[in-house]
């Protein structure tokens, strides 16, 4: 499983952001994003998922609560972090894993290191990455935990 990780964290690290000016979220242009297992759901796009309409087809593109989930995450500076849930909340629309579903679809053209687990946790499977991030802008992490210290490191989004 590792090993599947690595691999497509590696086949997707050389993609590029869409010529077009804005943020290209294809499922290919996603380096760094996480890469869930497959699914053997045919339809994504069912339950809480479509209600706050975040889609889940990679080829329509994103849904006007992924794009404001996007959007959200955009704005968290280096050196912050928010949770799943404090995303969900500050929109005031769906819960974590709505959100959860929406960085794992479309989070690899946004700072995606920056909305964790509530309990510091960097997404599975991306945690040397994000460790690599949270050093270089200097994110406060717990002391020999792996995790970031959300006491300090929490953005409320003011």
């Amino acid at each position: 499983m590792l090993l599947s990780h690595l691999l497509a964290i590696a086949s997707v690290a050389s993609g590029t952001v869409g010529a077009g000016g804005g943020r290209d979220r294809a499922a290919a242009d996603r380096p760094g994003a996480h890469v869930p297992e497959a699914d053997t759901n045919t339809n994504t796009n069912t339950g809480a998922a479509a209600a706050a309409g975040t889609g889940g087809d990679a080829a329509a593109g994103p849904g006007d609560f992924a794009e404001r989930v996007l959007d959200v995450v955009e704005r968290i500076p280096p050196g912050r972090v928010m949770s799943y849930g404090d995303v969900a909340e500050y929109l005031e629309e769906a819960g974590p894993r709505q959100v959860g579903r929406v960085m794992s679809m479309w989070g690899g053209a946004v700072p995606w290191w920056r909305v964790i687990r509530a309990d510091g946790r960097p997404p599975p499977g991306l945690e040397v990455e994000a460790l690599r991030n949270y050093a270089a802008e200097a994110t406060p992490l717990r002391p020999n935990a792996g995790r970031v210290d959300m006491r300090r490191a929490r953005w409320d989004g003011a």
